[in-house]
């Protein structure tokens, strides 16, 4: 009787294992198959331009006097669609470049380290090869961090700065060690996509039409866990670190937009208050919503921003 029962567990945790080695084995091979086939669903938008070698894509779109630079925060897969109701709203009165650094939107990878020093340098050499010498610079979130090494580094060309929800350098909570080697094992065989698949769609219920969620989608299981992107996460907190000895230049007109219900972060509002206190022109603007404000306030923020603005001339 025992040696039946034995038998019995024996068979039945070989038949378990080898569901489990057949799903797996499933998740992997639509994981490839839906990866090739996405490729040739992707539709190109924007334009590339040379940058160290390599391509960066690049979007504009208005034909306004001033120019305004649009940086995206970490990990948003398709900046340039990301950004979207926001372009919308402030293409009527500027030109709106939306860069998509390497690893983003449709830009090429770089095997170059992820730190703030080679990231700014390459926005630079993106709006040169552009020719634009004279802009706003307008980011969200870790832009934060990167607008504040490149206002330092490029202050004769840049007119104004505005933060969404922007990062601070000193803000809690940035020392995590991210567990990297977990991320590429779930992008290498395939479980990325499907807990992806099983997760709420971020875009669902924004201002955002059918295909451009889509496309949204696509890119973002593109770029997802990309060797780029999990670079730029390794420097994060160096990064931040880094940050930590600079200010915004005294007379660079500085407005922030802020969340206003953050409990994710102590003492959030204070330390954007901590930002502008010194600035000749500077000012914090409080919204009620999520940290991708401009998915939902676009509409105020580009009406507070113009508002700004006139009051600088």
């Amino acid at each position: 009787m025992k040696k039946k029962w034995l038998m019995f567990i024996l068979k039945s945790i070989a038949v378990l294992i080898i569901a489990i080695g057949v799903f797996i084995a499933i998740v992997f091979i639509v994981d490839k198959i839906s990866n090739k086939s996405e490729q040739g669903k992707i539709e190109p938008y924007g334009q590339l331009v040379p940058v160290d070698g390599k391509n960066m894509n690049v979007t504009i779109q208005g034909e306004g006097k001033e120019t305004i630079v649009l940086l995206t925060g970490y990990g948003t897969a398709a900046p340039a669609l990301d950004f979207k109701p926001l372009v919308e709203e402030l293409s009527p009165f500027y030109k709106v470049v939306v860069i998509e650094p390497f690893g983003y939107g449709l830009s090429d990878l770089t095997e170059k380290e992820r730190n703030t020093e080679n990231i700014v340098s390459e926005i630079h050499e993106a709006l040169q090869s552009l020719k634009i010498d004279r802009y706003i610079l307008m980011g969200h979130s870790i832009a934060g961090i990167y607008g504040l090494d490149y206002v330092n580094k490029y202050e004769n060309e840049v007119s104004a700065f505005v933060g969404i929800d922007s990062s601070v350098p000193t803000q809690g909570g940035m020392d995590v060690e991210f567990p990297i080697q977990t991320f590429k094992l779930l992008k290498k065989s395939g479980f990325a996509r499907l807990i992806m698949k099983l997760s709420a769609d971020p875009y669902a219920a924004l201002p955002f039409d059918d295909q451009t969620k889509e496309q949204l989608r696509m890119i973002t299981l593109k770029n997802l866990y990309n060797p780029s992107v999990l670079n730029e996460m390794e420097h994060i907190y160096p990064n931040f670190v880094a940050s930590r000895n600079l200010t915004f230049p005294k007379n660079l007109p500085l407005l922030l937009f802020v969340q206003a219900n953050n409990t994710g972060v102590k003492g959030w509002i204070p330390l954007h208050e901590e930002q502008v206190k010194d600035s000749v022109l500077g000012k914090v603007i409080l919204l009620d919503g999520g940290h991708y404000l401009h998915h939902t306030h676009s509409q105020e923020i580009v009406e507070s921003f113009r508002g700004f603005m006139e009051e600088m001339k």
